[in-house]
């Protein structure tokens, strides 16, 4: 039974804020996170919806990437775990133990995505370590907090602008000439690209570009013609930890509580999602972009 299964309240099916004050050295780290964020561990059952398939997730140490991995996994498919390093190493090894607990294959590798080259070897060594490639979820991110314009630093800019669309290029480059027909491009985008707000404006931008580059890259003739689909996820606001991380403690504890269902989502409620874009059941969807806000409209 998958957490989306369970008949319960959907506002308090997961904690609701405010959550304890807490702040951590960016990206942060999941031991730290209070409460613990709910990748599925307990609660996702697979049905081998993705048997055989290979998939290489970015940011799948902790967060939403964790999620998908831990769902992939159980549906049938070998993961590559892509993660920064450093303080991120635990994280990174504990999706491998889930990915490997499933009786998938699970390889992790560390580096920074907004190296191209680095990008081009992470696509390589998938494709040679696990076999082949079906799945490329571009889900890492980076986001900093700033009320104005001239807080933003061009340090800052440039970092979130080669994390979540720069590298989301060079690892789609990368990876769709060796994709199988029938694989697919899953991209991560967020209600900020709809409903921006000021603190996050190099963020929000990205998240628009993402959006475009989705809806463009669904009709590249490259993608066509080996049989790929591309598309993307809109969440809201995610309990993960980039938010005590990179948000001020008191906007962290309020965190979520702007949505319909007043409370933050659980990345494990956004991997079925995740695995039904991957699997054969969405096959007429392309350029698509699916929004899990907890009730906030996209638009």
């Amino acid at each position: 039974m998958t957490t989306t299964e369970r008949h319960q309240d959907p506002r308090s099916q997961h904690p609701e804020p405010p959550y304890p004050k807490q702040q951590q050295e960016p990206p942060g780290v999941e031991a730290d996170l209070r409460p613990l964020a709910d990748h599925g561990e307990e609660t996702y059952r697979g049905t081998g919806r993705l048997k055989g398939r290979v998939a290489l997730i970015t940011g799948a140490d902790s967060g939403i990437g964790k999620a998908v991995a831990i769902a992939f996994a159980r549906e049938g498919a070998d993961v590559a775990i892509s993660y920064l390093g450093g303080v991120e190493d635990a994280d990174a090894a504990d999706t491998a133990r889930w990915v490997e607990k499933a009786g998938r294959r699970a390889i992790t590798v560390d580096g920074d995505i907004r190296d191209d080259a680095f990008c081009r070897v992470l696509v390589e060594r998938t494709a040679d370590e696990l076999g082949n490639l079906d799945v490329l979820v571009n889900n890492a991110a980076w986001q900093d907090c700033g009320d104005r314009i001239e807080e933003v630093t061009v340090e800052e800019w440039r970092r979130i602008f080669l994390t979540n669309i720069e590298a989301m290029f060079h690892l789609s480059k990368a990876a769709i000439p060796l994709m199988r027909e029938g694989g697919c491009v899953i991209n991560t985008a967020s209600i900020q690209a709809y409903s921006p707000s000021p603190e996050l404006l190099p963020y929000a931008t990205t998240k628009g570009a993402i959006i475009t580059f989705t809806k463009a890259l669904a009709q590249d003739p490259g993608v066509l013609e080996r049989g790929l689909r591309v598309n993307a996820v809109a969440p809201g606001p995610i309990w993960t930890p980039l938010i005590p991380s990179t948000m001020p403690a008191d906007q962290a504890a309020k965190f979520g509580e702007n949505t319909p269902l007043g409370r933050a989502g659980q990345p494990a409620e956004l991997a079925p999602l995740f695995v039904f874009l991957a699997a054969q059941e969405s096959s007429y969807i392309t350029g698509e972009v699916i929004g899990i806000t907890g009730g906030r409209p996209l638009g």
